[in-house]
């Protein structure tokens, strides 16, 4: 079975949720975004990445914005299930972007990236990777993947929403609009393609915001559901 969550910021509480024993060997767990368990190589993260990669799930997770991409980059790159993945170590995958996977009889296209509201400040402190924005390359890439399948697939997970998703949730928070060409990407996207259900973390919220899309957050939920 395959399950989806959001933003885990490399939290040691999410790692002990009980939401974690609804997972049995076979089940994939498709994390949304600023998975942030590969950050600084320390001995709480070389435990955690042990752990998650000896489960006899899976756990993979498109890129967010908090993340160490130097360290993700210098993972070994293989094929896993129809696209391309980093593998981190043993079960623990990074799903790369602009990939189609083929899981459980699901087509899932996966598009990780974002752009942090606070880089400045966390390029003053050496924690800011550029590659947290995608290339125009790498967006060309998925229009290419979407173009093979016939711009029909069954699910999408990014970690930002598209344009006017984000736009509609910032404006019931009463906050400002803070759009970046990712989210217009996803616009033209959603907008072109046929699926049934568009998964994303970067709001931190657990809630269905229209019937064909749903922010995820603490919660494990069911693919579909």
């Amino acid at each position: 079975m395959i399950y989806v969550t959001g933003d885990m910021h490399g939290s040691e509480n999410r790692l002990y949720d009980r939401q974690w024993r609804k997972l049995k060997a076979g089940d994939v767990l498709i994390v949304c975004g600023d998975f942030g368990y590969i950050w600084d190589g320390g001995k709480f993260e070389k435990e955690a990445v042990d752990y998650l990669g000896s489960r006899k799930f899976t756990v993979a997770f498109v890129d967010g914005t908090h993340e160490n991409f130097d360290k993700i980059n210098a993972c070994r790159e293989t094929y896993w299930k129809g696209g391309m993945v980093h593998r981190i170590q043993g079960n623990l995958l990074h799903l790369m972007r602009g990939q189609i996977f083929s899981i459980d009889g699901n087509t899932i296209f996966t598009f990780g990236g974002g752009e942090s509201t606070d880089k400045d400040i966390r390029a003053e402190k050496g924690l800011y990777w550029k590659e947290e924005l995608p290339t125009p390359r790498e967006m060309a890439l998925g229009a290419a993947k979407l173009d093979e399948v016939g711009c029909k697939v069954d699910y999408i997970i990014t970690h930002e929403p598209p344009k006017l998703v984000k736009s509609a949730m910032l404006l019931r928070e009463g906050e400002a609009d803070r759009m970046n060409k990712l989210n217009g990407y996803f616009e033209e996207i959603g907008s072109g393609c046929s699926f049934k259900k568009w998964y994303f973390g970067s709001m931190h919220e657990d809630r269905a915001v229209t019937p064909n899309h749903t922010c995820v957050f603490n919660k494990i939920i069911p693919l579909g559901k």
